[in-house]
Parts: structure tokens; C-alpha cells; sequence
């Protein structure tokens, strides 16, 4: 229920007025029946802006951080991201990876929308990063379709670090469903799961027009933290 207030009573109106956002492709999402939504990760306005757009309800896997902060504080925001239909998954291990995997498989078998973004954290400089495997093989384990999502100009609006967004217009592309039944039963082959990661990525990056790094977003901040330590 307090999912469908915030949506449409509480942070809904209050996004359209701030960021104006401009939906494309928006025929591609399904009117029912389980599917993957996977975009690019800008802004943290975006884990709100996108599925305040959507008619349907989508659950996100969410990073466990946002479930753990201390105090009272800490457990209004875990209780806030859980009644907006966040999953808290560690990220930490491949066991971790696996949890998450298996969430997201059961989210898709309920007949729901997922939402994932498969770089896997933020970008913080506003480019596209090589994605992580794990989209894929809920993808296929499940046996859904994938519907790459672009993100446009939240990144100039709420870059990393800022907390309260610029006002401004962005845009948010849905591209066509991606099938990958030709795929089926191969979800546990790294190569396939490779292959189908980079299709979806390669979707996303045609719709944003984002500049691609075929590295993950995490060894590269990593590099720039240890960068910044030894300067």
C-alpha cells in the first residue's frame, strides 16, 4: 500500500515537477507477467525517477547498506526502501552473488518486474561500465526477457555526492524486449553469460549515447581511491 501512496501521492508529483521527465519506449514494458527492466545507474534519483514512471509495480535489488544504517535513522531509510519494493542484497562474495541471483529469480517467478542495473553500483563520472553476469543468468534461469533502460541527464542533475537534485528535464528510454531463449538451458556457460551481459549493455549504451569503459565501474573507482590516498 505504501508503495502505491509514495508513487502516486508522494514522491511521483514531486519528481514530475522537479525533472520533467520525458518517456520513451514506454509500450515496451509489459502489462503483465514477469520481465527484467536493466539500466544504466547515474544518479541515486534514479532508484525513484524510473519507477515512478512505470504503471507497474517493479522490485530493484538494492545494495544491503541502505538496510544497515545505525540508529533510528538507519531503520526509517531500511524501512522506507523495503515498503518502495527494495531487496537488501550483500555484494560482498560470490556467495553474496548468488543470494542475489536467487531473489531475483524468485521476484521474476512471482510473475513480477525486476529492476537491476548490471554495472552493478553507480557510475561516477557519468560513463557506461562493463556489466556484471548476474542479469544474465537471471535471465535465463527464469526465462524472461530483458528490456534495457536509458537514464538521460540524471547524472548532471544529481551526480554522486550531491544530495539535493538540480531541477531540470531527463529523459528515460525503455528499448525493445531482448529474447534470449536461444540460450536456454546454457546458464551456467561463462561465455554465454558473458555474451548475453554485453548484448544487454550494448542496448543500454545505444539508447544513452554513453561514452563505454569495458571495465567494471568498482576496479576503477578502486584505482582513483588508492590514487587519491597516495597523492
Amino acid at each position: 500500500m505504501f508503495y502505491y501512496v509514495c508513487k502516486y501521492v508522494l514522491l511521483g508529483p514531486f519528481l514530475r515537477l522537479a525533472f520533467r521527465p520525458r518517456i520513451e519506449g514506454l509500450e515496451n514494458i509489459p502489462q503483465d507477467g514477469p520481465a527484467i527492466v536493466a539500466g544504466n545507474h547515474l544518479s541515486f534519483s534514479d532508484h525513484f525517477l524510473m519507477p515512478a514512471m512505470l504503471k507497474r509495480r517493479i522490485t530493484f535489488l538494492a545494495k544491503a547498506e541502505y538496510f544497515t544504517g545505525p540508529g533510528i535513522k538507519g531503520r526509517l531509510v531500511a524501512a522506507f526502501f523495503r515498503s518502495i519494493g527494495q531487496i537488501p542484497v550483500d555484494r560482498t562474495g560470490r556467495k553474496a552473488a548468488q543470494a542475489a541471483i536467487d531473489e531475483g529469480v524468485g521476484v521474476l517467478r512471482k510473475g513480477e518486474l525486476l529492476g537491476i542495473y548490471p554495472e552493478g553500483t553507480r557510475s561516477h563520472d557519468g560513463r557506461l561500465y562493463k556489466g556484471r553476469v548476474g542479469v544474465a543468468a537471471m535471465a535465463l534461469k527464469a526465462r524472461v526477457k530483458v528490456i534495457p533502460c536509458a537514464m538521460v541527464g540524471t547524472f548532471e542533475l544529481q551526480p554522486p555526492g550531491r544530495k539535493i537534485p538540480r531541477l531540470g528535464r531527463v529523459t528515460i528510454r525503455f528499448g525493445e524486449p531482448l529474447d534470449f531463449t536461444r540460450f536456454e538451458g546454457m546458464e551456467n556457460e561463462k561465455a554465454v553469460l558473458r555474451a548475453v551481459t554485453d548484448e544487454i549493455i550494448y542496448e543500454i549504451l545505444r539508447l544513452s549515447g554513453q561514452e563505454y569503459v569495458d571495465r567494471y565501474a568498482t576496479e576503477v573507482r578502486a584505482e582513483l581511491e588508492a590514487e587519491r590516498k597516495a597523492a
